[in-house]
């Protein structure tokens, strides 16, 4: 028998905040020491365990929370832990402040496409489908008008069955296709919607005779019961999605547009209305999502008014807002204000604030993204790592961990050690010694 080996491996990225699972709080929403990958930041952690609570319980309407501390203690990560805590199902849009101001649309326009992004709707619909596996399959075959040589499928017959029930349908040539390209043959557990004729595969039955050593499905279960049945499904779409949608049915030019283009706020309010109809019906549920928007000091007036308007619409966002500047200008004015923000949006805000990482406090951080990134550490490397933070940034010492760890591959070691890092710090500098190397040689550098 020969042997197959699996030669393509699984793509995998390491991201900056991968490795955290939650906000780390016990059932009293204290923080633990270590828990979901955050270590620290206990007050901030538990500020932010309390804003969770809050959008749960639909109590965070019209205003907003800022993250506010200095560089690299965290802002981010609290942020993603916050989204990690609400679950799958509510959205969490994340954006720089910067990405507002595109040559493509209006920098308004693109702040309130991002907030609708930032909204769902779960929508529950109730189909009338045909559910069980194909047990016959018999197709009524003619030449193509088009190319007599050719056969297509001009009918069908259909066969399913469940534990319970076998019916037999006649299939429409437009179905008949669907089965032809799809591959769908007898032995699968398909479900159509007899409304649309659409189909969707959900396996391979468990008791279907053809079998495959090799293949993408998945074995499943006949299902019980009736093979027409009324079902009901629940989907989530955000308002931005509903938007577009609407958009495009505009008219027929919108066909050739980009999909960055601006929509008139009178879609808008008809999406508002018609998901307010939804809701009041019962067919539909309101999910208002997270929007995270990092930098916020590079926000300018225009942006900071508008955005103050929006928090007050009954549907809008929870806007979590991040910022490292102390007291700077408000960007398009002279004024100065704390976080570069105007005093009237920081009075809608609850603001959490992180502190500088202490000693232990880096050194487990270090351990935890090694571990992440499937680095093993000597003891003694992780000692200068943790050094390094200290005197000069977590971030840096972080960045550190990949050079380090190539250096060890060259040395046909598995384990990072000293003279790894060491090497890595010789030929990778850090702010400071960024800024010495510009003094140095400030002379035969170009300025502006």
């Amino acid at each position: 028998m020969e042997e197959i080996r699996e030669i393509a491996t699984r793509f995998e990225r390491i991201g900056a905040h991968s490795h955290i699972r939650g906000l780390g709080l016990d059932e009293n929403l204290r923080a633990k020491d270590v828990a979901d990958g955050l270590v620290g930041q206990r007050k901030a952690r538990e500020a932010a365990g309390i804003i969770v609570k809050l959008i749960q319980s639909g109590k965070m309407a019209g205003r907003g929370i800022l993250i506010a501390g200095p560089p690299g203690t965290g802002k981010t990560a609290i942020a993603v832990a916050i989204s990690k805590e609400l679950g799958k199902d509510i959205p969490f849009v994340q954006v720089s402040a910067s990405e507002f101001y595109s040559s493509e649309m209006k920098k308004t326009e693109a702040l309130i496409q991002t907030m609708r992004k930032a909204i769902g709707v779960r929508i529950r619909e109730t189909r009338t489908v045909l559910e069980g596996e194909i047990v016959g399959l018999d197709y009524n075959m003619v030449p193509n008008p088009y190319n007599p040589t050719q056969k297509i499928p001009e009918s069908a017959t259909l066969t399913l069955a469940t534990k319970d029930e076998k019916r037999t349908f006649s299939v429409s040539s437009r179905l008949a296709l669907q089965f032809l390209y799809n591959g769908i043959e007898v032995g699968d557990v398909v479900v159509i919607d007899k409304e649309t004729g659409r189909i969707s595969k959900i396996g391979k039955s468990e008791k279907a005779k053809k079998k495959y050593d090799l293949g993408d499905y998945d074995v499943v279960e006949v299902p019980k019961g009736r093979v027409e049945k009324d079902k009901e499904f629940t989907y989530v779409v955000t308002l931005h999605d509903l938007d577009e949608a609407n958009a495009r049915r505009t008219t027929i030019f919108s066909l050739f547009s980009t999909e960055s283009r601006e929509i008139d706020n009178e879609i808008r309010e008809a999406v508002n209305e018609q998901v307010k109809r939804w809701v009041e019906e019962g067919r539909a549920e309101l999910v208002p999502g997270v929007l995270f928007i990092d930098e916020t000091h590079l926000m300018d007036i225009e942006l900071f008014a508008f955005m103050n308007r929006a928090m007050e619409s009954e549907m809008a966002p929870i806007i979590i807002l991040a910022s490292n500047r102390g007291f700077s200008k408000i960007r398009g004015t002279d004024i100065v204000a704390p976080h570069g923000i105007p005093l009237d949006l920081l009075d809608r805000l609850l603001i959490i604030t992180t502190e500088e990482y202490s000693r232990d406090e880096i050194k487990t951080i270090l351990e935890i993204r090694a571990a992440e990134a499937g680095i093993l550490l000597d003891k003694d490397a992780l000692e200068k790592l943790t050094d390094l933070g200290v005197a000069n940034s977590l971030r840096y010492a972080v960045q550190l961990l990949a050079p380090a760890y190539e250096y060890a591959k060259i040395r046909n070691s598995g384990k990072v050690e000293v003279e790894d890092v060491e090497r890595a710090a010789n030929i990778f500098v850090d702010v400071n010694q960024s800024s010495a190397y510009l003094k140095k040689w400030e002379e035969k550098m170009l300025t502006l």
